[in-house]
Formats: structure tokens, sequence, C-alpha cells
């Protein structure tokens, strides 16, 4: 295998003065795509190519915003996967930049682990560890697979939480991460959870708790009212997504797929609806319907509405969320009306799965599976 370690390395423009046999330095098309990159190990084009079988179509395993992933194996027979750049992403490159910046600087075991990157000519690929039981959305949304009984799904909830918990509290950077969703779920042999994808993560400094942004990217369905409509963020904005999250692995349902044509609802604001009616057990997943877990099913579902209030100040921030879930706080406060219901819909976007207003630029994003 050929790797090796970097410190500093300066990935350089085309039209600058590198000497591009330097091991240093990377040759890249355009000035705004210098990237730094300290002390992660380099991996060779030449490997990826041997790894991946020249990136063959039988190993690919999804593609992004940022482009395709494809699953490699090392000489060593170490199995990894490959995130590389496309060249017809629009976004790809800025999402490079900050995936290497945030998380080679971040370690957790509900986080998954950058091993390298390749800055090679005109490649720039990360490399991280495989999972091989792939991600969230496989599972969750197959009505055909039975997998994930409850047990599992609950230890995906908590684990999803305690990596939040690292990433607003517990590392030295704190790290919003922006694009939760289960497709950036990804799940080990023993089916724990491994939050990926920060290439739209936004790094705080000091007492910082908020941020404003004129760019709005991220998937309609798991972004929070205040973001979507005028650009702030906080780790508020992630726990709403980390709401619709519970409310998806609870019912087995898309938040981004799910209409119903009667009520006019989305997945949130149907749950808010038969949680008003005492009937709770009609939004849980067939597939894990058991009376002896109705009770935590329930709870979820509760901690699920309470972070998706309209409002980030009804939120709960993430160390709160554990609690309840560990029913270290037994009472739960009760939960507002979720913004995301039939005027959220018809009032603000329509038919339209993308807008521009006076300040701020909105991208969703379009779900694919794996």
């Amino acid at each position: 295998m050929s790797k090796r370690k970097g410190k500093n390395i300066i990935v350089q423009q085309e039209s600058g003065e590198a000497d591009s046999l330097n091991s240093t330095t990377i040759v890249l098309r355009n000035p705004e795509d210098k990237v730094n990159v300290e002390e992660l190990p380099l991996y060779s084009l030449e490997t990826l190519v041997n790894a991946t079988n020249n990136f063959h179509t039988a190993n690919k395993l999804g593609e992004g915003g940022f482009g395709p992933v494809y699953k490699g194996m090392l000489a060593n027979r170490k199995e990894i996967a490959i995130k590389r750049l496309s060249t017809a992403s629009g976004q790809g490159m800025v999402e490079f930049r900050n995936e290497v910046a945030v998380i080679s600087k971040l370690q957790h075991r509900n986080l998954v682990r950058l091993l390298g990157c390749c800055v090679e000519k005109f490649e720039k690929m990360l490399i991280y560890e495989y999972l091989q039981n792939r991600s969230l959305d496989v599972f969750l949304f197959d009505q055909s697979q039975m997998v994930l009984d409850w047990r599992k799904r609950f230890n995906v909830i908590e684990g999803i939480g305690r990596g939040l918990l690292y990433l607003h509290r517990d590392s030295r950077l704190k790290i919003i991460h922006r694009d939760l969703k289960p497709s950036n779920i990804l799940l080990d042999d023993e089916w724990n959870p491994k939050i990926s994808d920060f290439g739209m993560a936004r790094i705080f400094g000091g007492d910082q708790d908020q941020d404003k942004t004129k760019r709005v990217v991220g998937t309609y369905g798991y972004m929070s009212p205040e973001y979507a409509l005028s650009g702030r963020f906080s780790e508020k904005s992630d726990i709403f997504s980390f709401g619709v999250l519970v409310l998806e692995i609870i019912s087995g349902r898309r938040n981004t797929g799910f209409y119903n044509e009667e009520l006019s609802l989305t997945l949130s604001g149907y749950a808010w609806k038969l949680w008003n009616e005492d009937n709770v057990v009609e939004l849980i997943d067939k597939r894990i319907s058991n009376p002896n877990f109705d009770a935590e099913i329930t709870r979820c579902m509760h901690i699920g509405l309470l972070c998706v209030q309209e409002s980030p100040l009804h939120r709960p921030n993430i160390s709160t969320v554990l609690s309840m879930l560990s029913t270290e706080i037994a009472d739960l406060p009760l939960p507002k009306e979720p913004l995301f219901t039939d005027r959220w819909n018809h009032s603000h976007l329509g038919s339209s799965s993308s807008q521009t207003g006076q300040t701020n630029e909105i991208t969703f994003s379009v779900l694919d599976g794996r």
C-alpha cells in the first residue's frame, strides 16, 4: 500500500509555481481550490485505482452532492470507502475543503472515521472506514428489510444522540452538522450508528451559539424552519433534524416522501395529529409493533415532537434529549405544534423544490437510495 504521512500539505493552483513532483504540493485547476491538509495520511491515486478495480461500477456504493462513493480493498485486505470528488459537482470542492477541515479533528465512536485523502493531479478523494451495513435509509425505508427491530432502532437513536453531544458539547470544536438525515447515518457490523458527511458542517468558535448564511444548502424535510426561511442555524437546527430522524425511525416512513392527501400533512404533522388523538400506535412501523415496547416507543415519539417544535427556544438541547431517552428526566413537557404541516408546504414552498428569496439562496437536495 502506498501511503505516506503529510504535514501542512499545501494544494496549489495550476497557474502557480508549484513543482508537481514535490510530494507536499499538488496541482489543481483553480486558484480557489487551495486546501491545507494537516497531519492526514496520503493515499496515492495508484493505490485507490487498484483498490476499486479502476473505480468499477460494481464497487460503487452511492452518490451524493460531493460525488460517487466506492468500496475499495487495499493490498492488506483492509476495506475502505472512497468519496471521489466529481469534476461536474458545483459545490464539491467546497465540501471537500470543509470536510477535511472538520472531520480530521474529530474522533468518536458514533462519527465515521476519516482515514486519509488523495489529492493527486486533478483528483481529490477522501478515504473512510468501510461500514458493511451501509446507511440507515437502506434498512429503514425498504419494507422488505426486517433486520432493524425496535432494540436496534433505539440503539441507533441513542448513538446518533451521543454523536451529536460530542459535536455540540464535548469536542474541542463546536460543530453544527447541518445535514443530518438517514443516508448520512452509517451502520457498522453491530448496527451501531456513525454520523457521516461533514461537507456542510460549520465550526463555531468561543461562545458563539448561532450563525447566519445567505446560502442555505440542505435536504428538504430535515431543515429547521429558521434555517430554511432566514438562513439562521445553531445546535437547535441539528436538534430539529434529529427529531425528524426519530419520527422516521419509529414509523419506517421517509418524512420527505410522506404526504397524506386527505389530511395534507407531512410526517411530522401526521405524528402531531396522532399524538393529540392519543393514537400513537397508528404511527408505529408494523415491523416493530409490539405491545411490550409501546410505552418506550411512545416516549421516543414524544421526544421527537419536542425536537421538531417551531421555535428553537422550545427545543431541548442534546444533553437534555439523552437524559430524556435514558429516563433520567422522567417527566417530559408537552410539545407544541411543528411548523412543517400543511401551512409550510403550501405557504412557503408550493410545488417547487427550490426557491430564491431576496436575501437567501436555498438549494434542496434530492434524496436517492444508495
